[in-house]
């Protein structure tokens, strides 16, 4: 009889345990990257009254174990790791990742992992989780402007400083694209400007003539005496020729040559191609696309769906900066919660492979953020079945005891 009792008090402990589970989940139904759980009970130890007995052939056969079960226990608390839905935020810093992947977000030596991507740039342009102002992990654009994602030990705190500039790049390569009018008349010219930049930042805007000097062929040069109103000269002659198809035959390169007057002693040298150039009979479309620019400063910031954060530049100019590192693990169930939607590496979680989401299959969405994943009909479901296994329990000690007043009545 007392066994009922110890049995009944096991299964309000467990249901309780279940029930606070369940609360967990329902009271984080509007947390971000929120991963639900859920409560599985295993039976507890058994005593046994008489063991199993073999077989006796032809004289009697076996007998079945007498066991009476002492009780349930809570056998695991598991986290669901499945994907919460896709929630648009409109908001440029805001990331949502789906798939076996977490976000690596650091506070000095401490390492955590999330699903929680509200993340934005402080006044310094540190990328961190605001709430707890924990460092996001990546890569960083290197001095040859690439981004190095096959080194896991160049993963670092991104930053991008609020309102850092860019120096100002000099012009070396120029391309000639588009078309001209295979039907213009012998002797016709066109005029298109070639944007140039020196190494300090000084803009030309050099006008060059196309003229149309016989059947599939054309020569240009500097538009006749030329001169910036700072004194500077350019220079440059060539020749194209088209086949009957249009295309760009015989020479496609050629030099252009900016004398400048502000104290340079060496002039710039450009490098003209002018092979993506067609020929047909269609309007005149050439135009002049090349490699210079001046000074800029950030304006704003955007991030790919590969996780790249591009920063645009008041000169036009658009660069990469950084790079987004994702943790991916053979049992991501196996995290221990810290708190905060941060978890962290358990010895049942594996170690963590880090790369870039495309290489660990991971979806990433800007703009957006992952909602819970916790079903609340499924919650709601599994509390009414808790409350009535908890009313069952709390049943077996209330007949226990009414069972040990009869039997102490017996003496009266």
């Amino acid at each position: 009889m007392m066994r009922s009792l110890f049995s009944g008090v096991s299964g309000l402990k467990s249901h309780q345990t279940r029930m606070d589970v369940i609360g967990n989940n329902i009271s984080n139904v509007n947390t971000v990257g929120f991963k639900s759980s859920r409560t599985t009970f295993a039976e507890t130890l058994n005593q046994t009254l008489t063991g199993a007995s073999a077989p006796n052939n032809p004289t009697i056969g076996g007998t079945n174990p007498k066991q009476i079960g002492l009780g349930t226990g809570v056998a695991s608390i598991d986290m669901i790791f499945t994907d919460g839905s896709v929630q648009s935020t409109g908001k440029n810093t805001d990331l949502c990742l789906s798939g076996n992947g977490l976000f690596i977000v650091k506070q000095g030596n401490n390492t955590y992992y999330t699903r929680d991507g509200a993340f934005e740039f402080d006044a310094v342009g540190d990328y961190v989780l605001p709430g707890s102002g924990l460092h996001v992990q990546g890569w960083l654009r290197e001095a040859d402007g690439t981004i190095d994602t096959s080194d896991e030990t160049k993963i670092t705190d991104i930053v991008v400083p609020n309102g850092q500039t860019i120096d100002a790049r000099q012009t070396t390569t120029a391309s000639l694209t588009g078309n001209l009018n295979a039907s213009s008349a012998t002797g016709t010219t066109l005029t298109t400007m070639v944007e140039v930049y020196a190494s300090q930042g000084q803009h030309y805007s050099i006008p060059v003539v196309f003229k149309k000097t016989g059947t599939n062929a054309w020569s240009y040069k500097i538009q006749d005496n030329w001169k910036a109103n700072d004194g500077t000269t350019a220079t440059l002659a060539g020749t194209l020729s088209f086949d009957g198809d249009g295309k760009s035959t015989g020479t496609t390169t050629s030099t252009l040559t900016v004398t400048l007057t502000n104290g340079a002693t060496t002039p710039i040298t450009i490098t003209l191609d002018t092979s993506k150039l067609t020929q047909v009979s269609a309007e005149s479309t050439e135009h002049v696309e090349q490699d210079g620019y001046g000074a800029g400063k950030l304006l704003n910031i955007s991030i790919d769906n590969q996780g790249i954060i591009t920063g645009t530049y008041s000169n036009g100019v658009k660069r990469q900066e950084a790079q987004i590192a994702i943790a991916q693990f053979p049992n991501a169930t196996g995290l221990t919660k810290s708190g905060n939607n941060l978890y962290q590496i358990s010895n049942n979680s594996g170690s963590r492979t880090v790369g870039t989401n495309s290489a660990l299959g991971v979806t990433i969405t800007p703009s957006a953020l992952e909602m819970s994943n916790t079903d609340i009909a499924n919650e709601f479901a599994d509390m009414i079945i808790t409350q009535r296994g908890f009313q069952s329990n709390s049943k077996i000690i209330t007949v226990g005891d009414e069972m040990l007043e009869t039997l102490i009545n017996m003496k009266r």
